[in-house]
């Protein structure tokens, strides 16, 4: 080999080794600022949250129910039968925080609530321990209330006639058994035309997808309302499309409504006449205080949660920026409100994964803000 030959190969052999330097050390060096800025993520997860006994919470020492309500009736709540996502090994069945807290929201004005499944008897359930709060613990701890969730009716048993509104729990097991259902297409009717108020969360709106009235319209039709949004389904389950048998709000404008919707994971209740439609878990408190609202009652004050708190934060976050968000976290702080940090965390992490770089540096600044107030705090 000539000696220009031998010179060109070995600089040739230099550039291989000095590329493939420069991307181990570029790759190296990645995935260390991943490791310390995960590492600075974790630090700023609430690890206090579920030791500070909640989990031992009764509906006895919950201040909002503590004072007897004058009896106005009964609400029906149903939940769904289904424990497998159609053809999957994924679990599913009812949102737990969806039934409990419009369980205690319809108790607390004065109405009792009866648990009813499409088969009857102990229907699956999903519990979020990263969602659950005093209340969702008290649900768990209620004798009387777990006592008609163990032994849930059968809604061929129900008799419409007997319940001033229906209120439709959400979890993605709805899917499957809520559509098409003859008991709840006639529950619903009957429900309705008796005056009656019809409610539903996040993906509980399936019970409305084939509802015919008497008319012969849709219950649908012309009507708005809310549910899981496609967005909110497909982050979460990019292969929804082939495991349900529809996308709820798709189905929902199919069959002739208007959808109205918040930003995703961000609270929306729509009340349309008597019938009260939320988005998703985080809009369960305010869809079950309209629909006793809608039934001509003021619906008795309560104390504003950690997690309605965050989530109002978001809001503000996301419809008009970070200065007013942490303008909004000041006067939260001043007033020495509770805040559930990691549900903010979370939503810097789904914008992470989003790659809105700006929102998630924003919102883990945030975070760290509450985390400061939480500390001094204590």
């Amino acid at each position: 080999m000539s000696s220009l030959a031998q010179q060109t190969a070995q600089q040739s052999t230099k550039r291989f080794y000095a590329t493939w330097q420069f991307w181990l050390i570029t790759f190296v060096t990645i995935i260390v600022i991943l490791g310390l800025f995960l590492y600075g993520l974790m630090g700023l997860v609430d690890k206090s949250a579920t030791k500070n006994g909640v989990k031992m919470t009764q509906p006895h020492q919950l201040a909002y129910l503590s004072i007897p309500a004058v009896p106005k009736g009964k609400i029906l709540a149903v939940v769904t039968s289904t424990a497998r996502m159609g053809n999957t090994d994924k679990s599913t069945g009812y949102e737990l925080t969806e039934l409990a807290r419009a369980y205690y929201v319809f108790q607390a004005n004065g109405f009792e609530v009866d648990i009813a499944s499409p088969l009857g008897g102990e229907p699956p359930v999903v519990i979020d321990n990263d969602d659950m709060g005093p209340f969702d613990y008290a649900f768990l701890n209620d004798q009387n209330a777990q006592q008609k969730v163990i032994n849930s009716l059968a809604l061929n048993s129900i008799e419409p006639n007997d319940y001033k509104a229906v209120y439709f729990v959400g979890g993605k097991g709805t899917m499957f058994d809520f559509p098409n259902n003859p008991d709840i297409a006639n529950i619903v009717k009957q429900i309705y035309e008796n005056n009656g108020v019809i409610g539903a969360v996040c993906h509980g709106p399936a019970a409305l997808v084939n509802v015919t009235l008497s008319n012969g319209e849709s219950i649908l039709n012309k009507r708005t309302v809310t549910s899981f949004t496609n967005t909110e389904e497909l982050f979460l389950i990019p292969e929804a499309e082939t495991i349900f048998p529809f996308l709820l709000e798709s189905e929902l404008v199919k069959a002739g409504a208007t959808f109205e919707k918040a930003q995703d994971y961000m609270e929306q209740v729509s009340v349309d006449g008597k019938v009260v439609t939320g988005q998703n878990p985080w809009s369960v408190w305010k869809t079950a205080e309209a629909i006793i609202m809608q039934l001509g009652i003021q619906a008795r004050p309560r104390e504003i949660t950690d997690e309605e708190h965050s989530i109002a934060l978001l809001m503000t976050f996301k419809d008009q920026g970070y200065d007013a968000a942490a303008a909004y976290l000041k006067a939260l702080t001043q007033q020495q409100k509770p805040i559930k940090r990691n549900l903010v965390l979370m939503h810097a992490i789904v914008a992470g994964m989003q790659f809105e770089i700006r929102d998630t540096l924003n919102l883990i600044i945030l975070t760290r803000s509450i985390k400061r107030y939480q500390e001094v705090s204590k």
